[in-house]
């Protein structure tokens, strides 16, 4: 029995990032196969020639909307998935007096409560078309633990973002820019895009005692068949497949469960934690995460009993963590 407590370290509030490193490749990298720091722009050095590098293109929806009850009352809706039949699971609050049955307006758009809230958990119905509404009078929600300001609602979106469809960004691909893509190329180091839908359920903390109580949430993927196969054709040449962030790997590792890599769309709810035997990826970008979530505990998977000492070590070294803070390259069993 593995307690989630077990994923759980202390982290400093200072150490939360609080602003984007500008350039977006000024970000330090950790790489945890010799415990080396690097800036993110060192990247295609840290890889070889052959390998493929592989990144999440899904766009942040602009998902934060703001309506009001028949009473006047201001009600905050964040869209989290599409449900079909213009329903749509989201959160929303306060979710006082808010009923199965409530009515919200959003713009011109009436909005209807089919659930009661749990935990501000709710799905919602309209006729309208919600989506077109949210990239014109949406917001991009930003992390709870950012307190800071961005200068631009661009700065949480990849220079990958061309599919709408998630409620946060795949963190690790932040920090990509031209001149990174630039040097990957002249290292002779290939790129391809999946997708993967991120949920926001992805970094909350884990609220099951036990591990294997939790229930993983579900996330739309999409990995094509020309991902599949570059990677086949990586292999065969001796080249490594590189996940940039947890979505990637979730992503690729759902496509294989069975042991071979297929094209997939569709959801998925895999869960990675210790003890999981890696079939596709080989090395991993990701950020620093947060204390007793499901990316904490795919962190230990992919680093082995010692992602503790490297997450105390990466803190003692003055590493930001968290959505816009720096990142680690690591090694995974296979």
């Amino acid at each position: 029995m593995t307690l989630t407590s077990a994923f759980h370290y202390d982290l400093p509030t200072e150490s939360i990032a609080q602003s984007a490193t500008e350039p977006r490749h000024d970000a330090r990298l950790l790489d945890t196969r010799t415990m080396s720091d690097h800036r993110f722009l060192d990247l295609a050095d840290l890889l070889e020639p052959g390998d493929l590098v592989v990144v999440n293109r899904t766009r942040v929806r602009r998902a934060r909307l703001i309506g009001r009850k028949s009473t006047g009352g201001v009600v905050e809706v964040l869209l989290l998935r599409a449900l079909g039949e213009g329903r749509w699971e989201a959160l929303a609050r306060p979710t006082r007096r808010l009923r199965s049955g409530s009515i919200v307006s959003i713009a011109d758009l009436e909005v209807r409560l089919v659930t009661d809230p749990v935990e501000g958990r709710v799905v919602i119905e309209t006729d309208g078309d919600l989506a077109s509404l949210a990239e014109i009078a949406g917001e991009i929600p930003l992390p709870p633990y950012f307190t800071g300001v961005l200068d631009a609602p661009d700065r949480y979106q990849t220079i990958f973002a061309d599919r709408i469809g998630s409620a946060a960004a795949p963190t690790a691909g932040l920090h990509f820019t031209e001149e990174v893509l630039r040097r990957l190329e002249q290292r002779r180091i290939a790129l391809e895009r999946i997708e993967l839908e991120v949920g926001l359920d992805t970094f909350r903390p884990i609220s099951a005692t036990v591990l294997d109580d939790h229930e993983m949430h579900s996330e739309r993927v999409l990995v094509g068949s020309n991902v599949v196969e570059r990677i086949h054709d990586t292999r065969i040449a001796g080249g490594r497949v590189v996940a940039i962030g947890t979505t990637v790997v979730r992503a690729l590792e759902s496509a294989a469960t069975d042991g071979t890599l297929r094209p997939m769309s569709g959801p998925t709810s895999l869960f990675v934690r210790p003890g999981y035997r890696f079939r596709v990826i080989d090395l991993v970008v990701t950020n620093f995460h947060v204390p007793g979530s499901t990316l904490v505990v795919l962190a230990a998977a992919m680093i082995g009993a010692g992602w503790r000492s490297v997450y105390a070590e990466a803190l003692d070294r003055g590493y930001r963590f968290l959505s816009f803070g720096d990142a680690m390259l690591v090694e995974v069993p296979r």
